[in-house]
Protein backbone atom coordinates (compact mmCIF):
# COMPACT_ATOMS: atom_id res chain seq x y z
CA UNK A 1 0.00 0.00 0.00
CA UNK A 2 1.34 3.45 -1.23
CA UNK A 3 2.27 6.36 2.00
CA UNK A 4 1.01 9.85 0.91
CA UNK A 5 2.82 12.23 2.35
CA UNK A 6 1.47 15.76 3.58
CA UNK A 7 2.68 18.67 2.64
CA UNK A 8 2.64 21.68 5.05
CA UNK A 9 3.33 24.87 3.06
CA UNK A 10 4.06 27.79 4.31
CA UNK A 11 1.30 30.71 4.80
CA UNK A 12 3.65 33.39 3.20
CA UNK A 13 4.10 33.96 -0.34
CA UNK A 14 6.41 36.77 -0.01
CA UNK A 15 8.66 38.29 2.74
CA UNK A 16 10.42 41.40 3.04
CA UNK A 17 13.92 41.49 4.41
CA UNK A 18 15.51 44.48 5.52
CA UNK A 19 19.12 44.62 5.79
CA UNK A 20 22.62 46.41 5.12
CA UNK A 21 23.93 47.29 1.92
CA UNK A 22 27.05 46.46 4.03
CA UNK A 23 28.34 42.92 5.05
CA UNK A 24 29.73 43.67 8.18
CA UNK A 25 32.99 42.77 10.00
CA UNK A 26 31.42 39.29 11.23
CA UNK A 27 31.27 36.55 8.72
CA UNK A 28 28.37 35.09 10.96
CA UNK A 29 26.47 37.90 9.36
CA UNK A 30 27.19 37.05 6.05
CA UNK A 31 26.55 33.07 6.75
CA UNK A 32 23.05 34.57 8.19
CA UNK A 33 22.04 36.05 5.18
CA UNK A 34 22.92 32.74 2.78
CA UNK A 35 20.83 30.52 5.65
CA UNK A 36 17.90 32.81 5.46
CA UNK A 37 17.74 32.81 1.83
CA UNK A 38 17.88 29.09 2.14
CA UNK A 39 15.38 29.21 4.73
CA UNK A 40 12.57 30.91 2.89
CA UNK A 41 13.19 27.79 0.04
CA UNK A 42 13.32 24.88 2.88
CA UNK A 43 12.10 22.04 1.33
CA UNK A 44 12.47 19.21 4.22
CA UNK A 45 10.59 15.78 5.47
CA UNK A 46 9.58 14.88 9.02
CA UNK A 47 8.67 11.77 9.54
CA UNK A 48 5.64 11.57 11.83
CA UNK A 49 4.89 8.41 13.50
CA UNK A 50 2.15 7.55 15.79
CA UNK A 51 -0.37 4.19 16.61
CA UNK A 52 -2.59 5.27 13.97
CA UNK A 53 -0.41 7.03 11.47
CA UNK A 54 2.80 6.74 9.65
CA UNK A 55 2.91 9.13 7.00
CA UNK A 56 6.02 11.10 5.83
CA UNK A 57 5.07 15.26 5.98
CA UNK A 58 6.85 17.63 4.12
CA UNK A 59 7.56 20.72 4.64
CA UNK A 60 7.41 23.13 1.80
CA UNK A 61 8.11 27.01 2.09
CA UNK A 62 9.06 27.95 -1.53
CA UNK A 63 8.43 32.05 -0.57
CA UNK A 64 9.49 34.84 -2.49
CA UNK A 65 11.47 37.74 -1.69
CA UNK A 66 11.14 41.36 -1.15
CA UNK A 67 14.08 43.20 -0.47
CA UNK A 68 15.94 46.95 -1.06
CA UNK A 69 17.44 45.63 -4.52
CA UNK A 70 20.87 46.87 -3.69
CA UNK A 71 23.38 44.29 -5.32
CA UNK A 72 25.97 44.62 -2.50
CA UNK A 73 26.00 43.82 1.31
CA UNK A 74 23.95 41.59 2.85
CA UNK A 75 21.68 42.44 0.04
CA UNK A 76 23.29 40.78 -2.47
CA UNK A 77 24.04 37.51 -0.62
CA UNK A 78 20.30 36.89 0.24
CA UNK A 79 18.94 38.11 -2.85
CA UNK A 80 21.22 35.70 -4.53
CA UNK A 81 20.59 33.21 -2.49
CA UNK A 82 16.98 32.93 -3.12
CA UNK A 83 17.40 33.40 -6.92
CA UNK A 84 20.03 30.77 -6.95
CA UNK A 85 17.25 28.28 -5.39
CA UNK A 86 14.45 29.14 -8.08
CA UNK A 87 12.48 31.92 -5.98
CA UNK A 88 11.13 35.13 -7.48
CA UNK A 89 13.07 38.09 -6.04
CA UNK A 90 11.60 41.70 -6.16
CA UNK A 91 14.19 44.81 -5.70
CA UNK A 92 12.70 47.74 -5.06
CA UNK A 93 15.24 50.78 -4.78
CA UNK A 94 14.85 54.41 -5.68
CA UNK A 95 16.82 55.62 -8.66
CA UNK A 96 18.99 57.93 -7.19
CA UNK A 97 20.48 54.92 -5.36
CA UNK A 98 20.89 52.60 -8.32
CA UNK A 99 24.59 53.78 -9.23
CA UNK A 100 25.25 53.40 -5.61
CA UNK A 101 23.86 49.73 -4.74
CA UNK A 102 23.57 48.04 -7.63
CA UNK A 103 27.10 46.80 -9.27
CA UNK A 104 27.35 43.51 -11.78
CA UNK A 105 24.54 41.28 -12.43
CA UNK A 106 21.42 42.27 -10.66
CA UNK A 107 19.36 38.65 -9.90
CA UNK A 108 15.43 39.03 -10.32
CA UNK A 109 13.61 41.88 -10.82
CA UNK A 110 13.96 45.53 -10.21
CA UNK A 111 11.62 48.00 -9.85
CA UNK A 112 12.87 51.74 -9.52
CA UNK A 113 10.69 54.17 -7.67
CA UNK A 114 11.39 57.72 -7.11
CA UNK A 115 11.86 58.19 -3.20
CA UNK A 116 12.61 56.02 0.11
CA UNK A 117 9.21 56.66 1.24
CA UNK A 118 7.80 54.95 -2.12
CA UNK A 119 10.49 52.22 -1.31
CA UNK A 120 9.22 51.46 1.89
CA UNK A 121 5.76 51.50 0.62
CA UNK A 122 6.12 49.23 -2.44
CA UNK A 123 8.16 46.82 -0.35
CA UNK A 124 5.52 46.70 2.59
CA UNK A 125 2.70 46.21 -0.21
CA UNK A 126 4.09 42.97 -1.61
CA UNK A 127 4.77 41.68 1.17
CA UNK A 128 3.41 38.83 3.56
CA UNK A 129 5.92 39.70 6.95
CA UNK A 130 8.93 41.42 7.56
CA UNK A 131 12.47 40.38 8.42
CA UNK A 132 15.28 42.42 9.83
CA UNK A 133 19.15 41.14 8.96
CA UNK A 134 21.64 42.66 10.85
CA UNK A 135 22.40 46.68 8.87
CA UNK A 136 22.45 50.25 9.65
CA UNK A 137 20.61 53.39 9.97
CA UNK A 138 18.44 52.44 7.13
CA UNK A 139 17.57 48.83 8.23
CA UNK A 140 16.17 50.46 11.61
CA UNK A 141 14.78 53.39 10.21
CA UNK A 142 12.57 50.59 7.73
CA UNK A 143 11.98 47.92 10.63
CA UNK A 144 10.85 50.57 13.21
CA UNK A 145 8.77 51.73 10.39
CA UNK A 146 6.77 48.41 10.08
CA UNK A 147 6.55 48.42 13.87
CA UNK A 148 4.99 51.40 14.06
CA UNK A 149 2.67 50.68 11.36
CA UNK A 150 1.46 47.58 13.05
CA UNK A 151 0.96 49.32 15.94
CA UNK A 152 -0.92 51.65 14.80
CA UNK A 153 -3.34 49.38 12.69
CA UNK A 154 -2.29 50.14 9.10
CA UNK A 155 -1.22 46.36 9.10
CA UNK A 156 -1.33 43.27 11.33
CA UNK A 157 2.00 41.08 9.21
CA UNK A 158 4.06 39.93 11.33
CA UNK A 159 7.65 41.34 12.05
CA UNK A 160 10.83 39.58 12.69
CA UNK A 161 14.44 40.05 13.70
CA UNK A 162 17.23 38.02 13.58
CA UNK A 163 19.54 38.83 16.17
CA UNK A 164 23.02 37.49 15.03
CA UNK A 165 25.62 36.96 17.41
CA UNK A 166 23.54 39.39 19.70
CA UNK A 167 23.40 42.40 17.28
CA UNK A 168 20.25 43.32 18.31
CA UNK A 169 20.67 43.21 22.06
CA UNK A 170 20.86 46.57 22.62
CA UNK A 171 17.88 47.58 20.85
CA UNK A 172 15.78 44.78 22.66
CA UNK A 173 17.34 46.47 26.06
CA UNK A 174 15.81 49.98 25.10
CA UNK A 175 12.20 48.47 23.79
CA UNK A 176 11.88 47.05 27.14
CA UNK A 177 12.65 49.99 29.14
CA UNK A 178 10.61 51.98 26.88
CA UNK A 179 8.18 49.83 28.12
CA UNK A 180 9.50 49.59 31.87
CA UNK A 181 8.96 53.74 31.31
CA UNK A 182 5.38 53.46 29.95
CA UNK A 183 6.40 54.38 26.99
CA UNK A 184 5.33 51.43 24.72
CA UNK A 185 2.82 49.29 25.70
CA UNK A 186 3.46 45.66 27.78
CA UNK A 187 0.73 44.23 24.38
CA UNK A 188 2.84 46.31 21.87
CA UNK A 189 6.00 45.22 23.04
CA UNK A 190 5.54 41.74 21.36
CA UNK A 191 4.46 43.17 17.79
CA UNK A 192 7.58 41.64 16.31
CA UNK A 193 9.35 38.53 17.56
CA UNK A 194 13.25 37.91 17.61
CA UNK A 195 15.48 34.87 17.07
CA UNK A 196 19.27 34.09 16.66
CA UNK A 197 18.43 31.60 13.89
CA UNK A 198 16.55 31.88 10.41
CA UNK A 199 15.29 28.54 11.20
CA UNK A 200 13.95 29.69 14.14
CA UNK A 201 12.47 33.28 13.06
CA UNK A 202 10.66 31.91 10.53
CA UNK A 203 9.08 29.26 12.52
CA UNK A 204 7.92 32.41 15.31
CA UNK A 205 6.83 34.03 12.50
CA UNK A 206 4.27 31.08 11.14
CA UNK A 207 3.38 30.91 14.49
CA UNK A 208 2.20 34.46 14.95
CA UNK A 209 -0.55 35.78 15.95
CA UNK A 210 -1.05 39.85 16.32
CA UNK A 211 -2.21 40.11 20.60
CA UNK A 212 -1.79 44.02 20.50
CA UNK A 213 -4.54 46.45 19.88
CA UNK A 214 -4.27 48.73 17.31
CA UNK A 215 -4.43 52.34 17.81
CA UNK A 216 -6.83 52.09 14.85
CA UNK A 217 -8.78 49.44 12.97
CA UNK A 218 -6.73 48.72 9.64
CA UNK A 219 -10.28 49.17 7.31
CA UNK A 220 -10.42 52.81 9.05
CA UNK A 221 -6.99 54.01 7.30
CA UNK A 222 -7.57 55.21 4.22
CA UNK A 223 -5.05 56.40 1.58
CA UNK A 224 -6.50 59.83 2.01
CA UNK A 225 -5.70 59.72 5.44
CA UNK A 226 -1.77 58.81 5.04
CA UNK A 227 -1.05 61.01 1.83
CA UNK A 228 -0.66 57.85 -0.22
CA UNK A 229 -1.72 57.63 -3.01
CA UNK A 230 -3.78 54.08 -4.22
CA UNK A 231 -0.14 52.94 -5.06
CA UNK A 232 1.05 53.49 -1.38
CA UNK A 233 -1.35 51.22 0.37
CA UNK A 234 0.56 48.94 2.65
CA UNK A 235 -2.53 47.16 3.86
CA UNK A 236 -3.27 44.49 1.16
Amino acid sequence: MEIEAEVEQSKFKRICVFCGSSQGKKTSYQDAAIQLGKELLLKKSIFECSLRSRNPKWVSRNIDLVYGGGSIGLMGLVSQAVHNGGRHVIGVIPKTLMPRELTGVTVGEVKAVADMHQRKAEMAKHSDAFIALPGGYGTLEELLEVIAWAQLGIHDKPVGLLNVDGYYNSLLSFIDKAVEEGFVSPSARHIFVSAPTAEELVKKLEEYVPSHQGVASKSSWETEQLHYSEEYDISN
